[in-house]
Order: structure tokens, then sequence, then C-alpha cells
């Protein structure tokens, strides 16, 4: 897919039409920083609506009624269901403040994956060709310890059955639902076999993580009003959405971020970890900031994070070149004239945010990993445009987890380069959708400790 959105770009410009697609509205491909912000501002003014996704809400709201009923969640939904909803949880979930207050559990939970780490290596240092199941493992449990203030085991020697199982089902959905939602709709007319596996998968998912929500909300109904109340910095995301919204809201919440968030964070980490490897120069500069303010042992603080910008140029040089969805997009609400163009309403607009943020005229040198482009120091206009890279989307609709997703990932590589030097020392690995984009193959990086 990034290699026929490369070829769109260079062979029809700014601004692409592909049309005709089997029970698919038209879609209009969008290469242009000052494009992009066009349509994106335009449509945050409005009520903005993704491109949906039917099979996803055909579960939510037709397989699984009984448990979504009308709450539409934060995911594959639109309108004034999903602004409801969002605007319930929107503060609890993006206000900086907030994540800063889960350092602490994301910190034990970096370092029981670097003690994991040391126990898969080999002779040599070397980790195991399956390490991407492994990094699966660590976000499932960072996910658990933020939303539910529990600690799963994923990381220990013999995890419950169940991290596995949910691990699975979570690549089984992500794997089938672009076939779904890209591939002529047959599921609707009879149940196709990647049907039947991808609603096996949401049974799966629902099911599993259904059951720790309900050991979390029993043990917070326990506590009994007056201590529900009591938020202290420990205090789960669950809890926080329980004070002042119904235990539903929260339950239904907790399932669509374990249901996003596995696989996002986990081809972040995998991407991050892969191309410091590959970069031992950026790495040595990253270790000398980390070694600088967390010393050889010391814990990850807010504090800590906040005095490490390298690390936070390197998490951002990575999701520049290698985002992990790599595109975007927007229902046009209303007709709308892009680039001379009239489109109508209906039209599927789609950002393709890996083109954009990979082109000379917005980062020179795009093909190269320089880390220090966003230190302000170094490079005091970048990013060029705005627009020309966004990760985690933009607006009202943009990744309701982003504080906690950066928090997780800034903690775990700063736990990494602290305690490790990182080689790969194996043929380049080549970046596939499949369906993060992420690296094809196996990760078999080599962890030297320090």
């Amino acid at each position: 897919m990034d290699r026929v959105c490369l070829g769109l770009h260079e062979r029809y410009g700014d601004i692409v039409k592909v049309a005709g697609l089997m029970g698919r509205p038209d879609m209009v491909f969008v290469f242009d920083a000052d494009l992009i912000e066009q349509v994106f501002r335009a449509e945050d003014a409005l009520l903005p609506v993704r491109p949906s996704m039917p099979s996803l809400d055909a579960f939510k709201h037709g397989i699984r009624k009984d448990l979504f009923g009308d709450l539409a969640g934060v995911i594959a939904v639109h309108g004034p269901r999903w602004l409801e909803f969002r605007t319930r949880v929107q503060q609890v979930m993006l206000q900086p403040r907030t994540a800063k207050r889960y350092v602490g559990a994301i910190q034990d939970t970096a370092e029981s994956f670097v003690t994991r780490i040391r126990k898969l290596r080999d002779s040599k240092g070397e980790v195991p060709a399956d390490f991407v199941n492994e990094i699966h493992k660590w976000s499932l449990e960072s996910i658990a310890r933020v939303a539910l203030d529990a600690r799963l085991g994923c990381l220990d020697d013999a995890p419950p059955a169940d991290t596995q199982a949910l691990i699975d089902a979570v690549n089984t959905f992500f794997m089938n639902v672009g076939v779904l939602e890209l591939k002529p709709p047959l599921w609707k007319i009879f149940p196709t076999p990647t049907w039947r596996a991808y609603i096996a998968a949401l049974n799966d998912i629902t099911t599993i993580t259904s059951r720790y929500i309900t050991r979390a909300l029993e043990a917070l109904q326990a506590l009994g009003e007056d201590k529900k109340a009591e938020l202290g910095n420990d205090a789960s995301l669950l809890q926080r959405v329980l004070v002042g919204h119904d235990a539903r809201t929260a339950h239904i919440l907790a399932i669509d971020l374990f249901l996003v968030g596995i696989d996002t964070t986990s081809a972040a980490l995998a991407s991050a970890l892969y191309q410091i490897a590959r970069h031992p120069e950026e790495q040595e500069t990253l270790h000398q900031e980390v070694a600088r303010v967390l010393g050889r042992d010391g814990d990850v603080t807010a504090a800590a994070l906040e005095d490490m910008p390298y690390l936070r140029a390197v998490l951002k040089e990575v999701l520049r070149m290698y985002p992990v969805v790599i595109g975007n997009g927007r229902t046009l609400t209303e007709d709308t004239v892009v680039a001379g163009y009239r489109i109508p309403k209906g039209t599927q607009i789609i950002f393709q945010h890996y083109v954009a943020s990979n082109q000379e005229r917005y980062f020179p040198a795009a093909g190269s990993f320089r880390p220090s482009r966003w230190l302000r120091e170094e490079s005091p206009q970048c990013p060029v445009h705005p627009f020309a890279s966004l990760p985690f989307g933009y607006g009202r609709r943009m990744c309701i987890g982003r504080r906690f997703a950066e928090l997780e990932l800034h903690t775990v590589v700063a736990k990494m380069v602290q305690n490790f030097r990182l080689e790969f020392n194996h043929p380049p690995l080549p970046y596939r959708v499949h369906p993060m984009y992420m690296p094809h193959g196996p990760l078999k990086l080599t962890f030297h400790a320090r």
C-alpha cells in the first residue's frame, strides 16, 4: 500500500481520484500538506466523519448490541452518538497532566520488559525471531496498568493463557478488517470465511477484556461511593471515568482501548527499536541524554521525560518516516472545492501521511533518519508545515489515546537505551502494511548489556 500511494503521487500529482470500486464510494487521495490542512480544518469545524467501518459497526450495534446498546464508543462510529461518547471521556484521556500520573505504572511495566529481554537473549545477546510477540505482551500489560490498574502478568515466564489468546485475536481482527473494508463487501450477503474469523476474533477480544474489566469494576464498586471518588495518582482510567459516568461508559471505553491500543503501540515500538539499532550514532546521542538524566539505574519520572528532548525527537522522526497508520481520512459532510476540483458530499478524502511526511519540500533529506531536525536549536523551522506529519491525526478525531501512547513509548525506549546497546545484525527489513506499518520479518535484535 505504501508503494501504491507513492506511485499514485509520482504519476498523478498532489490530488488523485480513485473511482468505480465495487460497493465503495469514490475516494480522493491528497498528498499536499496545504490541502490536507484545508480539509481537516473545514471538516473539524463541523462534525468530522471518518470513512466508516461497516464491519465493526455491524458487530458493535448488531451482533453485540446486548453489550454496546446505544453507546457508540470512540471507534468506527460517527455523528452525534460519537460526539456524545467522546465528550464524556476525552477530558480524562487527552489532558497531559492526567497521562503524567501514570508514569510510575508505565515505568514498572518497562522495567518488567527489560527483565524479560534479559531472559530471552541467547549467548550473543540476540532475541528470538518472534520478538514482536513479546512487544505485543508489553503493550497489553501497559494498557491494563493504565486502564484497569491491573497487572495481567503478560511478561511473566508463564503468562496467563488469556494473554496470548487476546494478542492473537487482536492480530486476527486487524489482518481481516482491511479485507472486509476494502474489498467487495460479500460478507453483507453471506458469512465469508474472513467474516467468520473476524467475528470470532472480536468475540474473543470482547469476552477476554470484559472479564478483566468486570473484575476491576467489581473491585471499585466494593470500595463504596466515597472511596471511588478519591482519585489518587494511581487511580485507573476506569475509576476516573466512573466518577460522573456509568459503568457501561467505562466498560466500552476500556474495550476500545484494548481493541486499537495493542497493535498500534506495538508497531511503533518495533519500528523505534529497529531504527535505533540501525543508527548507532543517533543511538549514542540518545544514550548520552538518557545517562545524563537517569543515570545508570534511575527511574523514569514526568520531570525526567520533560528533560529529554532528543528522546522525543527520536520518536517523532520514527513516526515521520514510518507512521504506524500511513493514512486516515474524512467523509465529506458537504460539497467542497479542493485544489480547484469540486468534490461532492459523501466522497472519502484520504490523507496520505506517509507520502506527505517523506517529501523533500517539507523535510530536507527526508529519506535520512535525522532526529536532530526536531530540535529547535538545530532546525527552528521544523516541521516546515504543521500538517506534513500527523501520526496521531488531527482535531476532534485525533487519536484519543495519544498522550498514553507517547508516555508508554518514551518510557520504554528510555529504559531500553539505559540498559542496552542495540544492534541489528541481519539484512535490512522492508516495511509492510500488515495492517500496521512496521518492519516486515524476524525482528532479531541484539541487546548488549551496558
